[in-house]
């Protein structure tokens, strides 16, 4: 069953020369007949696995689980830092002070709003919001180096490289397909 551990596993049975296949969680759940258990759910994949109809999930290289890895703490930044602007503008709003909408203009605002005596914030208030900046500057760092080794991979993949030459593509969508299909070459849709 393609869960966690899955591809691992996967990997070790290959390598043994044990032919395996992955199954979708979601194509073993209509066989699990009673209450779920380790039993009960190996009596189930091997009932969906029987199927001429199965559908298998292709597994996962090491190389793909680490670009995968990547892109999905790349994207939890991202959000943490939308986050994180969003707080520092709902505390600046406290204290009447509204800003600009959009990123850039918050990234040129912040710092002329912290350095200005006239705009109102107390000392206790400036000292939180220049850790807040402090903190949304590190996250902004851990961004740009998980991008960099991600356009890195991206540039040294071949099959990347083929998925970005479609107009509109870039490295970080065609990384998502590589993480996700693999091979693609063996894509038929």
């Amino acid at each position: 069953e393609a869960c966690g551990g899955a591809n691992h596993w996967y990997r070790t049975f290959m390598g043994m020369g044990i032919p395996t296949q992955l199954i979708s969680p979601q194509h073993v759940k209509p066989y699990v007949k009673s209450n779920k258990n380790d039993r009960n759910d190996a009596q189930a994949i091997a009932e969906a696995a029987s199927r001429a109809s199965m559908r298998f999930v292709r597994g996962k290289t090491v190389e793909q689980q680490d670009v995968q890895a990547l892109l999905k703490i790349r994207d939890r930044l991202v959000k943490s830092r939308t986050a994180l602007i969003n707080e520092i503008r709902g505390l600046l709003q406290e204290y009447g002070l509204t800003m600009a909408r959009g990123a850039k203009r918050f990234y040129e605002e912040l710092p002329l709003i912290l350095a200005s005596e006239a705009v109102g914030l107390t000392p206790r208030m400036k000292r939180v919001l220049n850790c807040l900046y402090t903190e949304l500057l590190n996250r902004d760092e851990a961004i740009g180096d998980y991008e960099e080794e991600l356009k890195a991979v991206a540039k040294a993949n071949e099959d990347c490289q083929r998925v970005q030459s479609i107009p509109g593509v870039g490295y970080l969508t065609a990384l998502s397909v590589y993480a996700s299909v693999g091979d693609i070459h063996q894509v038929h849709r």
